[in-house]
């Protein structure tokens, strides 16, 4: 009857503790409940081993195992390997069309159609200063007004060259600062190889190193936003992680092999970057088309000119290269036909080929920003389901909390009772013993 009866308190006050540590763990849900990265935790309870009874039995011979109770065996986080990578490959898209939207939009900002200073507007103007020549060949004021119209067209040409130019330049310099030693690529990575340090020795010393596995998750999380990764999960606790197109994994244990040579491919914010200012991208087709604006324009006018009136062939180079002086409307056997040659010109090939890039500006962005809101929307619907895995739910653990709070109860209420029985036992035996 003393083995029973003592191995009863046992196994009443291992529920106590097993109980309180499920609570613990329900506590410790709700107080992250909004903690970035923080993964839902669960107790994982097994029963204590038996204890072996031998053969008592008259009747059978056998004897039996009597249970010892339970223990908490680990605090396992809630998290789905194939919902991660969904998640990642999904931020890097949306990461891509954010910056290659935003980027598309500032660009579409500097030619600032339609307005009156824009560069159709100046051109348009400079169409009417011919033709108003043409009207008065003689006059003065129109010669100077065709020049001040070439000035003002060559300036706009100007100004929309240097702004493309220079949102190409913070894209390159955007670039170079995430990649660069001190940069998010070198941050995460070094954070990484550190962590993966760190779970393998708590996992050697047998313990769950729940929260940094955490801000490892975290960080490969905020890493995807920069490039499109794999993450591959190594027996020893490692997590090796290629990044882009890189010829090496990013991190390999503890050590980080960057910088390394990405492309376009790479995804992500870097791989839109790298995109939109190599040969074939959408800001460098921009520029490339607004040159050829700028060379059409002094081609098309310098062959109707008996002096060229242009100089230069791209948007930063063309100047007029007349005084309002030199300006001739016409030829000795045409006084005027000159200025109606060039102002014939209205809507021609300079016109065509800038309306042209106008609208593949337009439809540049308006892509951008399409793809943008569906990256958005795929993102969201992955994120949600991933939430719905390992985040936490408070009304969940609410429930937790008094199914835990009532286990806790039966176990001491158990151990109350075997503590009266105890008490009665020895009560009953002293009195026959006296």
């Amino acid at each position: 009857m003393s083995i029973p009866t003592l191995q009863g308190l046992q196994t009443a006050l291992s529920g106590l503790i097993a109980e309180q540590q499920a609570i613990d763990v329900a506590g410790n849900n709700i107080a992250n409940a909004n903690t970035e990265g923080y993964t839902r935790e669960s107790v994982l309870m097994g029963s204590t081993p038996p204890i072996d009874i031998p053969a008592l039995s008259q009747v059978t011979g056998k004897g039996a195992q009597l249970p010892t109770g339970v223990s908490v065996e680990a605090y396992t986080r809630i998290r789905n390997a194939y919902l991660d990578s969904q998640y990642r490959t999904q931020n890097s898209g949306l990461s891509s069309a954010n910056t290659l939207s935003e980027r598309l939009q500032q660009a579409q900002a500097t030619f600032a159609e339609p307005s009156s200073t824009s560069i159709a507007s100046q051109l348009s103007a400079f169409w009417s200063a011919w033709n108003g020549l043409a009207n008065d060949p003689e006059n003065e004021a129109a010669q100077q007004g065709v020049v001040g119209a070439g000035e003002h067209l060559a300036a706009s040409l100007h100004e929309v060259g240097a702004e493309l130019e220079a949102i190409s330049a913070q894209v390159g310099e955007q670039y170079a600062n995430i990649t660069g030693p001190t940069g998010e690529v070198a941050s995460y990575a070094n954070e990484i190889a550190q962590l993966n340090g760190q779970i393998r020795l708590d996992q050697e010393a047998g313990q769950q190193p729940n929260t940094m596995l955490d801000r490892r998750d975290l960080l490969l999380d905020k890493l995807s936003a920069l490039g499109n990764i794999t993450v591959t999960q190594q027996p020893n606790g490692y997590d090796t992680v290629s990044f882009g197109d890189a010829a090496k994994p990013l991190v390999e244990g503890t050590s980080v092999n960057w910088p390394q040579t990405l492309t376009a491919v790479t995804g992500g914010q870097l791989g839109a970057l790298l995109g939109m200012t190599s040969p074939t991208g959408a800001l460098t087709s921009f520029q490339n088309g607004l040159d050829g604006v700028a060379a059409t324009l002094a081609s098309s006018v310098n062959a109707l000119t008996s002096t060229p009136f242009f100089s230069g062939s791209t948007a930063a180079t063309l100047t007029v290269a007349v005084t309002a002086k030199e300006v001739q409307a016409g030829t000795e056997a045409s006084y005027n036909s000159i200025a109606q040659k060039v102002a014939a010109l209205r809507g021609g090939e300079a016109d065509q080929g800038y309306a042209t890039l106008v609208e593949q500006v337009g439809t540049a962005v308006r892509n951008a920003n399409n793809e943008k809101t569906n990256s958005q929307t795929t993102l969201a619907t992955v994120a949600n389901l991933r939430e719905s895995v390992s985040g936490v739910s408070l009304d969940e653990e609410m429930t937790n909390l008094m199914s835990f709070q009532r286990g806790y109860q039966a176990s001491a209420r158990t151990l109350t009772t075997m503590d009266e029985m105890l008490e009665t036992l020895i009560e009953h035996t002293g009195r026959v013993g006296l």
